[in-house]
């Protein structure tokens, strides 16, 4: 998603001009912005500051000043980035690339913020939807940082060194945990009858479909985890029960963010919880999608030697599983093709090694838009296609941002690559605001007719309308039924289980 949290705006939008008002020179943003052009001073962005003004608990001062640090990160991130392309893009990329981005992240890190002052005090509302939103200083000048101090925190905090945050970092290398060499003597998990594991084992790519074990072209449904640093309680044995038993669906993406106080962080904790849930998954006989979720920086290639121990890891606890899909590169953005496709040349011979016949999803570009919101198409892939076989290309929406024309930009390139959906939302592309479910119909019925899969963002409690599950829920111990679920949850649930989307 974001999206750190959520997602890129991809609408189409006007050039963003320079005009002048009584003599002052001011940013023409209201419908869109596009790419400053070359000779032009570069713009650089107006944030507005976040303010805490509640007492942050000791135990929580730490994460809360990390966050409020990597909001200047990302305020220097979009700064460089505006300079770095200036001439370059079409009428739309700022919006698109820069700001669209930005806003997402700043959501996704206040709501951070949020929850983990929540964890030990009353969830504060620090007014996401108005602050994240970050507008164009056109004549460039410095911008305005955030303040990193906080209230006085409750009970004694212990003295933490205030952690550093530099705006961009060298490629992250490998971790010190030791990848396996071999697989591992391995043994399939048993799987409940009836189930979709039990019904269509291993799966493949044939053609432009994905197959079951018997050659016959299947639509798997199911959803997406929301990061799951971010939400770790709303993915755990009672929630897929709830997903497998109570919506019928085929299986969970696992949303496994690596920067954002993801895998980085802690490779061996998180990618322990990552096979943990792969087990709990299995034994309910769901399909796993088990998402390296790569948004900011966008060049997979920045984070190459984790991914390679990630998967290896990964691979080598689930050697003998028929239920495991890797999706190696969730939105690469800002990148060409060709080093997406150089990525994946590099970790699928890591993923092969102790899964040979694995199905495997490959990002594209674009934040995942087949390169349409680069203003490319999916002509890209059909002339250099990653060689390796079972392998599928990814496609992301949201109902109430991509309408028609990406539509038809599905169908036909529907003709030519395997495709799979493995995010989408029913709402805009911040993943919030209004559900559009006749637009979201209008998707399903598409890849129903493709035999397309996909998984819905997100199985989440958060306050955001691409949540699942109500606030609070993934408190509990109760997943299952309607009363749990927001508007979007009911819709999904219904369309996976009835065939028929309702949000009632």
């Amino acid at each position: 998603m974001y999206r750190s949290r959520l997602k890129v705006a991809r609408t189409r939008v006007r050039r963003w001009q320079v005009v002048a008002v009584a003599g002052v020179a001011t940013v023409a943003v209201g419908i869109g912005i596009g790419v400053a052009s070359a000779g032009q001073a570069a713009p650089t962005v107006n944030c507005p500051q976040v303010k805490i003004n509640v007492a942050v608990p000791a135990q929580q001062r730490a994460d809360v000043e990390r966050n409020l640090q990597l909001l200047n990160t990302q305020i220097t991130e979009a700064n460089n980035r505006l300079r770095s392309t200036v001439g370059q893009g079409g009428p739309n990329f700022i919006q698109n690339a820069i700001l669209g981005p930005l806003r997402d992240k700043r959501v996704a890190t206040i709501d951070r913020i949020e929850i983990a002052i929540g964890r030990n005090a009353a969830r504060p509302n620090l007014n996401a939807a108005k602050v994240a939103t970050c507008t164009l200083n056109a004549s460039g000048g410095a911008s305005q940082q955030q303040p990193t101090a906080m209230p006085a925190a409750t009970g004694t905090a212990t003295a933490t060194a205030k952690p550093t945050t530099p705006a961009t970092k060298a490629p992250t290398p490998a971790p010190a945990t030791t990848a396996p060499t071999s697989a591992p003597a391995a043994t399939a998990t048993a799987v409940p009858a009836g189930t979709p594991v039990a019904v269509n084992g291993q799966l493949s790519v044939c053609g432009t479909k994905l197959c079951n074990k018997n050659g016959t072209a299947i639509q798997l449904r199911g959803m997406s985890s929301h990061g799951l640093q971010f939400f770790p309680n709303c993915v755990n044995a009672a929630s897929l029960d709830a997903i497998r038993n109570d919506w019928n669906a085929d299986f969970i993406r696992l949303s496994m963010y690596v920067q954002e106080g993801g895998l980085e962080t802690d490779p061996t904790g998180f990618t322990n919880k990552v096979n943990g849930l792969v087990d709990t998954a299995t034994k309910l006989g769901l399909y796993v999608i088990v998402d390296f979720h790569i948004l900011t920086p966008g060049d997979p290639n920045f984070n190459l030697g984790l991914a390679k121990t990630f998967f290896a890891n990964v691979t080598a606890k689930h050697a003998g599983n028929d239920n495991v899909i890797y999706e190696i590169a969730n939105e690469p953005n800002g990148v060409s093709w060709t080093a997406i496709k150089s990525y994946a040349d590099q970790v699928i011979p890591v993923i092969r090694k102790n899964s040979p016949n694995s199905v495997v999803l490959v990002g594209t570009r674009g934040f995942s838009s087949l390169g349409l919101t680069d203003g490319a198409t999916e002509q890209e892939i059909i002339d250099d296609p990653v060689t390796f076989k079972n392998v599928m290309y990814t496609f992301h929406f949201y109902a109430a941002s991509h309408g028609a024309d990406r539509r038809a930009a599905v169908a036909r390139a529907a003709k030519s690559l395997p495709l799979f959906v493995s995010e989408f939302g029913t709402q805009t592309f911040t993943g919030d605001g209004g559900n559009d479910f006749t637009s979201t119909t209008a998707w399903l019925d598409l890849l129903k007719s493709l035999k397309i899969g996909y998984g819905m963002w997100s199985l989440s409690d958060g306050r955001e309308t691409n949540s699942a599950f109500k606030q609070g829920t993934c408190s509990g111990t109760t997943f299952k039924g309607t009363g749990v679920l927001t508007e979007s949850g009911r819709y999904i649930r219904s369309r996976i289980l009835t065939g028929v989307g309702s949000p009632n």
